[in-house]
């Protein structure tokens, strides 16, 4: 009976012990990056109020009218100065059958851009933090892995908005001929 009682107590204190560990990573957070990334916010926001949302939108609807714009700066500036999810409302700039791509390519730079922007997608920062620790636990610089993170997802993302832009019109090609065939 008693190692039951045992046995127990020790479930209940090891229970406890996984919200006092959570409670020293929040507090953690709250000393740590998150003032950084409400001042960011802040930043940010006050930057598109200044250049005016009209700007911006213009702006952006002009970066959606070239492809290669249209996969890379389009994206970019949409995480940065937007962040995750608000990004895809960028996609509004564009041709209906180039939203596909662009919604691939932005999905795949939500990522890359956390090393450098944390305010950009809070959801991934976590990810980032994981990684940086690992490389700051060997002593490596994790400055310059952002830096390639960063490029490396700008290359990926072309790439991915063009492939996804083209397997759309190929889709949307063989739709029509197949509901063409059907109707006759």
């Amino acid at each position: 009976m008693t190692s039951v009682v045992g046995s127990l107590a020790k479930g209940a204190q090891g229970f406890m012990g996984l919200f006092q560990k959570g409670g020293e990573t929040l507090m953690g957070l709250m000393t740590g990056i998150l003032p950084t990334l409400i001042v960011l916010m802040v930043a940010i926001n006050s930057i598109i109020k200044l250049i005016g949302e009209d700007r911006v939108d213009r702006f952006a609807s002009k970066l959606g009218k070239n492809f290669l714009t249209r996969y890379t700066l389009l994206p970019v500036l949409g995480v940065f100065f937007l962040g995750n999810p608000m990004c895809y409302t960028f996609g509004r700039f564009l041709d209906e059958k180039f939203k596909p791509g662009y919604y691939d390519a932005t999905t795949s730079f939500v990522h890359p851009i956390t090393g450098l922007f944390p305010h950009a997608n809070g959801g991934e920062l976590f990810v980032w933090l994981g990684v940086s620790a690992g490389l700051t636990t060997l002593g490596k610089n994790t400055s310059e892995l952002a830096i390639w993170y960063f490029i490396v997802g700008i290359i990926v993302i072309t790439i991915r908005g063009v492939v996804t832009e083209k397997v759309y019109e190929y889709l949307k090609k063989r739709a029509n001929v197949k509901s063409s065939n059907t109707e006759v």
